[in-house]
């Protein structure tokens, strides 16, 4: 049995000796009180795990001294002692949040268990409440790193969603921006923070899976069906369900999903009742849904529904400034974890970070940071603790500017001009496309817009 602090607040002595000789021999540390003014300050002063509370009391009723325990504590354990006969009081402490009551005289094996059922349900309460703070703390806004224009902009989008009321998101990036991360700052930001949080991945299952995983089944729906099972939509109800990679998602579910963001209702499969819940539906995709929908692969209405609170969360070569801030969050982060000491990283390695188009965004970047912080034992990450695709890229740009030739006439030549030929190139090259001309010359998107303002090449530009 777990050992706790136990108040006693009983007026007859001999109980209450009793008690004490009992409960001391199974390891609990005991206080007693013999009226119910003397109870409340002991519980103020100590703060018990439980308490054992007569309600006949000679001074104030136990109900009252109930009240104001629940007011001080409202999670803290009371169990009542009643005499025979009066079980109508038992029950309305119970109404008024008592765990239990036990009648006189009592079976101290009985109530043995009863109190050790009672302190393995304050532990439990004490393990949930310590996970939620857990939690909101590891799903927090500053966990989103970021300093750069395009990031800001996501913070303030978050915050809003977050504290809003907004029962649909849609979060849209290339794979490994963190959209998971995202939804879950979301939810555990809001005021659903203290309901479910379930989450499914769309391309992970098959249709008939998910479709069943969502809104769950009636025993016999089918022949594996043995007994009714509840969806993540119902098993969510006052909190937010998850649906990553929605761009997959089949049509005939798409069908359903609309029926639930639209009426808040659904059936279970093989089920005529129709079900109410309260959710907040979180999705995700690194698909460009308007192309999906244009080539008739995702319902155009369901598409409309789910964007009006859009999230676009920019791949990490757009976001330059906050690749050298994000690779020094991963070094602290698996310093603490491996009980590593790198410092930072090289000169050089810092020129590779940011040179590099890191097409597996910050999910990449945190995995060579961990290989590299796992493999080697050094002050600073440097060129070669990196995987072959940094330095791949590095000899490539090399290779390439080599073979460039330049003809340097005698009068010499305007270096800003060549530049402002080489971004007009690029941009060519790549229909007006910033992203992938910021690429083609090894350049971040903001250093590129940055080149494009000063020259006056954002005419006839798609911005």
């Amino acid at each position: 049995m777990e050992k706790a602090k136990i108040l006693i607040i009983d007026d007859e002595k001999l109980l209450r000796w009793s008690l004490e000789q009992n409960l001391t021999r199974e390891g609990h540390e005991i206080l007693s009180a013999e009226s119910g003014s003397e109870g409340l300050d002991r519980f103020k002063e100590e703060m018990p795990d439980l308490t054992l509370l007569d309600i006949h009391l000679p001074d104030i009723s136990g109900l009252e001294v109930l009240k104001e325990i629940k007011e001080i504590d409202r999670d803290s354990i009371v169990i009542m002692i009643t005499a025979y006969g009066d079980i109508e009081t038992a029950v309305k402490s119970i109404k008024m949040g008592a765990y239990d009551f036990v009648e006189k005289p009592f079976n101290m094996d009985k109530l043995n268990l009863l109190i050790k059922k009672s302190l393995e349900t304050v532990s439990l309460r004490k393990e949930i409440t310590h996970l939620k703070s857990r939690l909101t703390i590891q799903y927090g806004f500053d966990n989103i790193i970021g300093e750069s224009e395009e990031m800001k902009k996501v913070f303030d989008m978050i915050q809003k969603v977050a504290r809003s009321d907004a029962s649909t998101v849609l979060i849209q990036g290339e794979s490994g921006t963190g959209k998971d991360l995202v939804a879950r700052v979301i939810h555990y930001q809001s005021k659903r923070a203290e309901k479910p949080f379930m989450e499914i991945n769309c391309t992970a299952l098959p249709e008939s899976l998910i479709e069943s995983e969502l809104f769950g089944y009636e025993k016999g729906a089918f022949t594996d069906a043995k007994v009714t099972k509840k969806g993540l939509f119902e098993l969510a109800d006052g909190g937010s369900v998850f649906l990553d990679e929605i761009g997959d998602m089949r049509l005939n579910t798409q069908a359903k999903l609309l029926k639930v963001l639209e009426n808040k209702t659904f059936k279970r499969i093989g089920g005529v009742k129709d079900i109410v819940v309260d959710v907040r539906i979180i999705a995700a995709t690194n698909k460009d849904l308007d192309a999906e929908v244009r080539n008739g692969n995702f319902r155009e209405d369901l598409f409309f529904r789910l964007k009006i609170v859009p999230i676009y969360l920019p791949p990490l070569r757009d976001r330059g400034e906050d690749i050298l801030l994000l690779a020094r969050y991963f070094i602290t982060l698996y310093n603490k974890e491996f009980r590593k000491n790198f410092r930072g990283l090289t000169k050089e390695t810092e020129r590779l970070f940011l040179e590099y188009h890191w097409p597996g965004n910050v999910r990449e970047l945190k995995n060579v940071i961990e290989r590299v912080m796992i493999l080697e034992n050094d002050e600073y990450i440097k060129p070669e603790h990196l995987p072959i695709e940094l330095i791949s890229r590095e000899s490539t740009l090399r290779s390439n500017i080599e073979r460039l030739e330049f003809d340097i006439p005698p009068g010499g030549i305007d270096i800003e001009d060549v530049e402002k030929n080489l971004i007009k190139k690029a941009l060519e090259k790549t229909r007006g496309n910033q992203t992938r001309a910021a690429r083609l010359l090894n350049i971040s998107r903001d250093a590129l817009r940055y080149r494009m303002q000063k020259f006056g090449l954002f005419e006839n530009r798609d911005g």
